[in-house]
């Protein structure tokens, strides 16, 4: 089980794991070793998640998330399958800490007398701003 905050919890059976060759330092090695993480997390068929953490985390994901409903975060930070494999889980779960946060609600304000009145008097200037630019009838170059 890996622990997301004090009260939620993902089966380490939900998260597929693959590696891949990656670009970058490495040297001959590169060529040789799959050393990027490829991790895949479900997020439509996941029992571990409330509906909704799997609605705020599916805004979150952006482009990782497939029309499948699979979240696919690739890591090929550093040289090491391990640690890119670490790297991979660490951000899925600060992915799903954030959707876990609920929204703070958002509070009607109301703009003050003086905010309206300044947006009038700024409305009014640009009027006649407008107004002296026109060309009056008769008065035609």
């Amino acid at each position: 089980m890996i622990a997301i905050n004090d009260d939620l919890a993902l089966d380490e059976r939900e998260i597929g794991e693959t590696f891949i060759r990656a670009s970058g330092p490495g040297g001959q090695n590169v060529n040789k070793v799959a050393s990027a993480a490829q991790l895949r997390f479900d997020l439509r068929g996941s029992p571990s998640l409330p509906e909704a953490i799997k609605a705020r985390l599916a805004g979150l994901a952006g482009n990782r998330l497939t029309q499948d409903g699979v979240i696919v975060i690739t890591a090929r930070r550093f040289r090491s399958q391990e640690r890119n494999r670490e790297d991979a889980r660490s951000r899925l779960v600060a992915l799903i800490r954030r959707a876990a946060e609920p929204p703070k609600p958002r509070r009607k304000t109301r703009p003050s007398a003086g905010q309206r009145e300044e947006r009038l008097s700024a409305k009014a200037r640009r009027a006649s701003v407008k107004r002296q630019r026109r060309v009056a009838p008769g008065d035609e170059l």
